[in-house]
């Protein structure tokens, strides 16, 4: 028996760049528990503030609560937790943790399967799981579900139930977050999947849209970055044969764009935790029923090698101006993924570091968005911050790689001593010697 809204209390696992927007969303109407296994993440929400950025400090302190007495009493709110006693009283679990690739571009479900485990110690009957993961079809029915029964007991669709609903977090987006983005949904049987369809209702004010399945539901999450992937590849490929040809590829795109129907994308560096991994998820599916996925692939080798070409056309670039290669000084604008945001996982400007390593050329990376121990820990990188902005001169390329605010005002000039490459083209050209 399915308990009404009034009287659920919400468990969110998982408090990233999903997970805790997405709390705070339902926190205002629901009681809520933030579930973490991090212990430094869930200090520094319980002390209000997200360095993520995804959650205002004076939103996440509106609706923080201490003890889940108090939760209890207010019958709304957040309690942040790293402990597993108390999302044991909650009737809906929402699971948002990350599912990444190993080295081998393989899917990583551990930290599903290792949430799955920890709900199944508390899973009652009548709860419902919800999974919000990017997945390919089936993980939620045949991979997480059975690890719930196998764990609680329980018998699905009998005793519990399953939902899937795919997020749609854009990190650093301050326009279309969580509650203003129409919502997927669907459940395991048609009446939680109404169930599930209203509770997001709820929150999100976009709306929602009931998928037939969980399965239509994993599919249709995963086709959406993949898509984007394909394109961004094309236009990519389209940069490397124009830059052959010495036509400027942002001038042709300009001229396409005039057509009502041509799509807007532009070539850049693919990373992040979505767009440059959910595809090898449907490919790694694909594969798994007897087909391989040729453009799909296609486009993650095409993407993957655009930082390495940026390396390559920035040294070509200073050959020409007859610039000493080997032991000359690199500066590298900006590491995290994209502008304007604070995280670095999956960036491909490491790739652009790397290749301009392999040359022993001596690289300074500068990012004022970038957490400086977390690039450490991920990369073994030392960015530098201070007064880089006063002393460009000692370099002998710039190259501006994620276009944050800051560097739009930069004093960055090209000259007969210094290459510059504008990875995002949003210098003026004639500041620069090459973009994509």
């Amino acid at each position: 028996m399915l308990k009404p809204f009034n009287e659920s209390k919400i468990a969110i696992i998982g408090l990233g760049y999903v997970g805790l927007p997405l709390a705070v969303a339902f926190a205002e109407k629901f009681k809520t528990v933030g579930y973490d296994i991090d212990p430094k993440r869930v200090d520094e929400l319980q002390k209000g503030h997200d360095r993520t950025l995804e959650v205002e400090d004076d939103l996440l302190q509106s609706v923080l609560v201490k003890t889940s007495m108090e939760l209890d009493e207010k019958k709304k709110g957040l309690l942040i937790t790293d402990a597993v006693l108390p999302i044991s009283s909650a009737n809906i679990y929402i699971v948002t943790v990350p599912t990444p690739t190993d080295k081998h571009n393989r899917p990583i479900l551990t930290p599903m399967l290792k949430a799955s485990e920890a709900i199944g110690k508390v899973l009652k009957k009548g709860d419902v799981v919800i999974y919000e993961s990017t997945v390919y079809p089936g993980v939620t029915e045949e991979e997480c579900v059975p690890v719930l029964e196998r764990i609680s007991g329980l018998k699905f669709n009998d005793d519990f139930f399953a939902g899937y609903s795919p997020e749609r977090i854009n990190p650093g987006d301050k326009e279309h977050t969580v509650t203003k983005i129409l919502k997927v949904t669907s459940g395991s049987t048609p009446e939680v999947a109404e169930y599930v369809d209203q509770l997001y209702k709820a929150v999100i004010t976009a709306g929602t849209h009931k998928a037939l399945s969980i399965k239509v539901a994993e599919a249709a999450k995963v086709i959406e970055n993949s898509q984007r992937d394909i394109n961004i590849a094309f236009v990519n490929e389209l940069s490397k044969i124009f830059n052959l040809l010495g036509i400027d590829t942002q001038e042709v795109l300009e001229a396409a764009g005039t057509k009502w129907n041509f799509l807007p994308f532009r070539p850049g560096l693919v990373g992040g935790h979505c767009i440059g991994v959910d595809p090898f998820y449907l490919a790694q599916k694909a594969q798994e029923v007897g087909y391989h996925p040729e453009i799909i692939l296609a486009g993650r080798r095409l993407n993957d090698s655009m930082g390495k070409h940026v390396a390559t056309e920035t040294i070509k670039h200073m050959m020409r101006k007859d610039l000493k290669v080997i032991d000359s000084k690199v500066l590298i604008l900006g590491f995290t993924f994209k502008e304007d945001c604070p995280d670095v996982r999956n960036t491909r400007v490491i790739d652009i570091y790397r290749e301009l390593k392999s040359f022993d050329m001596e690289v300074d990376v500068y990012d004022p968005w970038a957490d400086p121990e977390e690039v450490r820990h991920e990369y073994g990188i030392e960015i530098i911050n201070g007064k880089t902005k006063e002393n460009l001169d000692q370099y002998s390329a710039i190259i501006l790689g994620v276009a944050h605010k800051e560097f739009r005002s930069w004093p960055i000039q090209k000259s007969a001593n210094q290459v510059v490459f504008d990875v995002k083209s949003v210098l003026e050209k004639d500041k620069v010697d090459a973009r994509l």
